[in-house]
Order: structure tokens, then sequence, then C-alpha cells
């Protein structure tokens, strides 16, 4: 390309210089002008002909760089091309070794697998042939055996199904025992947590109160006034309190008895405020009972007041207060009702707190639970059923009302606080020196428990000791082995709670003694 254009531009040189030496030629009338412009032409066509054998050299010059560079890049591109496919027949042979190799390695694998699969199909052969030997075998001793022991593979198996019912009924028997005694540590831990420290934090009296009261007299003369002329005077004093009077060899003392704690209590008042007095007479008797009955009323509403603050209960209906009172002069198996009511309470709210639930409904349904004693002697019903129709008459709420007739069974707890209530005066009522019982219910409660021992299967006789808190049931060894003992146990338990009411708990010993007797001669 760039010869091509030195070359046009020399032509077009040559051309515009021909044009104007025509041109001058043809305008030029004066030689001289003439010969200038051939001088000039001259001049004109020589620097052409420079310039054009200039442009010819530089053009034929880059042309030949040019065909020398084109040749050095495919002198270059040759030497890469040469290099690459080197590098790549190279390759191909390492690949191609490669592939040898694991194709021998192949060989060898395939064929030392053909020999193992040969060999395993030997050992298949012979462990077929050595299973019929054994099992041949095995029939022989099974033969063999039953003629030694005497047994058929039947009777065999019974055997053995009777020995592995054995082991199965020991490892019940000992992991029910495993699992009681954990269920019970635990429960026990938890329920004695509770328990003690709301005793602990509960002082209670022992039972003191009895069905009589004594009446001091200052001297023994006092019994002949008491008694009046043909009586009149004792007879006027029963006949206003309800109180028997009796009048003894006792020295300086007269007895009231009676059931009332109340009546009693008006007759002790009104019989030392004549004894003060001196003058003993049926108006004067009259009198005295009068006002003994108003201080009563008056103690009885101050007791109530006083429960109610000692516990902390408010915004009771002033009648339920009164007959709060009234229980300082009822007693259940010995036992103070209202002291049992505010221990009750007590423990109500400590084991209320303990567990987390509202510490006043607890205390105040505990308070009120055996309301229904304080007139359950001149109303028909059980106190349960005469406490709850007094809550409801009263206003007491739900909660209260459901704990006063479930807290000894007779409907299902419907809350927590019922069953604390409940939990509160079993605690209360079994404590040591809480109550005392009759004998008749002692007898028949020892009798109870006896009689429940006796119809177990195996047994050979039971004792009721420890006053009826234990039962000591011995067993026929034959009969019953030691793990027999474990569910013989539980069950004369279960029975017994589900049969027997009473406070506390009662522990069953069963005990299973072998004895062997020989004589030397």
């Amino acid at each position: 390309m760039p010869d091509a254009i030195f070359i046009i531009v020399a032509v077009v040189v040559i051309l515009v210089s021909n044009v104007v030496t025509m041109l001058i030629v043809k305008n030029v009338s004066v030689q001289k002008y003439k010969e200038e412009e051939e001088t000039k032409i001259g001049n004109a066509e020589e620097k052409a002909r420079n310039i054009i054998d200039e442009a010819l050299k530089t053009a034929e010059t880059k042309k030949r760089e040019a065909l020398l560079e084109a040749k050095e890049e495919a002198l270059r591109n040759k030497n890469e091309i040469e290099r690459e496919s080197k590098e790549r027949r190279a390759e191909i042979q390492r690949y191609e070794k490669r592939v040898l190799s694991k194709e021998e390695a192949l060989d060898k694998k395939s064929e030392a697998l053909e020999k193992k699969e040969a060999r395993l199909n030997a050992k298949d052969a012979d462990l077929d042939k050595q299973k019929k030997e054994l099992a041949e075998i095995k029939n022989s001793h099974l033969q063999e055996l039953e003629k030694i022991s005497g047994l058929t593979t039947e009777e065999a198996k019974e055997y053995l199904l009777r020995s592995v019912e054995e082991d199965v009924k020991h490892e019940t028997a000992v992991l029910v025992k495993e699992l009681e005694k954990r269920a019970k540590e635990e429960a026990d831990k938890k329920a004695k947590d509770y328990v003690v420290t709301a005793i602990q934090r509960c002082a209670a009296d022992h039972v003191a109160e009895t069905t009589i009261s004594v009446v001091q007299l200052p001297n023994d003369e006092m019994k002949g006034r008491i008694i009046g002329r043909e009586g009149r005077n004792i007879r006027t004093l029963e006949t206003l309190t309800g109180v028997n009077l009796i009048i003894d060899d006792t020295p300086e003392a007269v007895v009231l008895s009676g059931f009332d704690g109340v009546r009693r209590e008006i007759a002790r008042i009104a019989l030392e405020k004549l004894i003060v007095d001196g003058r003993i007479h049926p108006a004067r008797i009259e009198e005295m009972v009068e006002k003994a009955q108003k201080e009563v009323e008056s103690m009885i509403r101050e007791e109530g007041e006083a429960a109610t603050l000692e516990v902390g209960v408010h915004g009771i209906h002033p009648e339920l207060i009164r007959l709060l009172g009234r229980m300082k002069f009822r007693t259940s198996y010995g036992q103070n009702a209202l002291k049992h009511s505010i221990e009750v309470a007590h423990l109500s709210g400590l084991l209320a707190g303990e567990i987390g639930v509202d510490v006043r409904t607890a205390k105040r349904a505990g308070l009120l639970h055996d309301i229904g004693k304080s007139v359950d002697q001149e109303m028909e019903g059980t106190h349960v059923q005469i406490g709850a129709d007094l809550c409801r008459k009263y206003k007491e709420s739900g909660i209260v009302i459901n704990a006063v007739e479930a807290h000894h069974g007779d409907v299902e707890p419907e809350t927590l606080i019922a069953c604390i209530v409940q939990a509160a005066d079993t605690i209360s009522a079994a404590r040591p020196g809480a109550r005392r019982e009759t004998l008749e219910t002692y007898t028949n409660r020892l009798k109870q428990l006896e009689d429940i021992s006796n119809g177990f299967k195996g047994v050979e006789k039971s004792f009721a000791i420890q006053a009826g808190r234990e039962v000591r049931v011995m067993v026929v060894p034959d009969k019953v082995n030691d793990d027999d003992m474990v569910l013989l146990a539980r069950d004369i338990s279960k029975q017994i709670e589900d049969e027997l009411k009473y406070p506390g708990q009662i522990k069953v010993n069963v005990i299973r003694e072998s004895r062997v007797t020989d004589y030397a001669k």
C-alpha cells in the first residue's frame, strides 16, 4: 500500500507540473518566461523522478520487511505447533501406559476372583454336607436325651416353659419391689419434707378433753346444800342445764357429766357462781344459769373470733364465727374440735404455701371443714352434709364448699385445695396424742385387719400388732415362695386401703419360715 501511494503522488505531481507548464507556455509570451518555465519544468520533472525513485525504493524496502515478518511469524507458529504436538504425543503415550497397566491388574484380579469363587463353591458344598451331618447328629442326640431323661420333646418344652415362667415371675417380683421401693423413697422424701415442715411449724396440744367436768368445793358440807331439801336444788340445776350432777364420796368435788360441752360449761359456771354466792335455791339457780348462758354465749363468740384471728382468716359470716366458737366444747375421739380445726387450717396453709396455691383459701377451707360438728348433735345428717349446707347458706365459695364435702371422701375433690384439706385433716387426726379411740372401735379394727390377711391363699395366720399400725402375716412355705411374698404383701395392702378407714398408715409384714426338725438318738 505505501508503494502505490507514492506512485500515485508522483503521477499526480507530474500531471500538475505538465498542466502548469502548459498554462505557463500559453500565457507567457516572452521567451524569458518560457525558458524559466522550462527550467522549472525540468527541475520539477527531476524532482518528480527523484520522488518516484525514493517512493519505489521505500515501497520495495517495506515489501521486503513485510515478507520477513510474515516468514518469522510463520516459523514461530510452526515451532509452537510442533511443540504442542510433541507434548500431546507424550501425554497420550503416558495414558496408553496407564491403561495397559490397569488392564493387566484387572486381568490378575479377575483370575484371583475366579479362583476364590471356585474355593467358595467348594466350601458351600462342604457346609451343606456338614449341615446334613449336624442334623443327623442332633436327631440322634435328641433321641438319646429322650431315652436318658425319659421325657419327650413336648414334655421338655413344657418343662422349659415352666422354668421360664418361674424366672419371669421372679424377675417381675424383683422389679415390682424395686419400683415400689424407688417410688416410695421419692414420694416419701417429698411428702416428709412437706408434712414435717408443716407439723414443725404447727404446735398442737395433746388430747385432754373428756365428757365430764369437775367442780371443786370448799368443803363437803356444800354437797348437801347443792342437793337441797329433798333434792330440789340438784333437780333444778339438772333440768335447767341438761347435765347430770354426780355427788359421791369424792372429797370436796362434784362431777358434771354430759356429752354436750356447751351445757356442761354452763352448768360448771353456774355451779361455781352459786358456790361463791352461797345462796343456793331454785330461784337463785335459775338466775345463775341464765347469767352462765350469757357468759358462755359471749365466750363462744370470743373463741370464734380468736380462732379466725389466730388463723388469719377474715370476712367470715358472724353466725359461722359463733358456730366455730361452739366447737370449743365439742370433741371427737377426745380431740377438741376447735383446736383440731385451727390445726388443720394452719397445716393447710403451710402445705398450700409449699405447693404454691392460694394460702388464704386453704386456711379458710381448713378452718371450716368440720363446722358441721358444732350442730350435728342437734340436726339430722352427718357433719359433712351439715357443714356443706351451712357454708352454702352463708355464701362461702365453691372451693370451700367442695373442700368441706370432700374432706372425708364423700365426694370427689374438685380442686387441689380440697386434697390439701384432706391431707391436713389426716395429719391432725393421726399425729401421736391427737385422739383416743374407744375399745370397741380399736378391737374391731384389729379383727378386720386379721380377717383381711387371713382371706388370702397361702396365709397360715396373721397378727395385728402395734395398736393396729402393723399386721404380721405368716405364710405356708410350701404354698408361697419368696417371689409370691412381694405380690402378696402388695395385694393385702391394697385391700386394707380399699376396705378400712384408719389414721396414718399400716405396715404389712409377710413372713415365710421353713423349719427342719430332727432328733439325735
